[in-house]
């Protein structure tokens, strides 16, 4: 006979269109949840957060059509599984300048990750 689940054991629901965000990525999309301010503060907000789960700000710029919905980009290098990795990610400040979400490298921002990943290379030089 099968386990059965409880209410508390029942994995939450993930809504069809929208992908689970890997562990890393949501502790920290959870450190800038709730964040009011303007695009000054956006900078702050970010730095403080990558602080937060042991990763880098690397820089923030304005988002000029690199993605949807989107003001600035900020591009973080945080900690990625166990193993003690770390990846590039963008934390990216909606068009309306109250919320910021974070997203893994995409197509659109291929090029931009390409420059996060010469930057990262140019200050591990210095």
């Amino acid at each position: 006979m099968l386990p059965t689940q409880t209410v508390d054991e029942t994995p939450a629901a993930i809504s069809a269109g929208e992908p689970a965000l890997p562990l890393e990525l949501l502790e920290l999309e959870l450190s800038l949840d709730g964040f009011s301010g303007d695009d000054a503060d956006f900078t702050e907000a970010v730095r403080t957060a990558a602080a937060q789960v042991g990763g880098d700000f690397l820089f923030d710029l304005p988002a000029s059509g690199l993605a949807d919905d989107c003001r600035r980009i900020a591009a973080l290098r945080v900690p990625k599984g166990d193993d003690g990795a770390l990846a590039v990610v963008f934390a990216l400040l909606d068009a309306e300048g109250t919320s910021i979400r974070v997203e893994n490298p995409e197509e659109k921002t291929k090029d931009l990750t390409r420059f996060a990943d010469a930057f990262i290379d140019v200050l591990q030089r210095i």
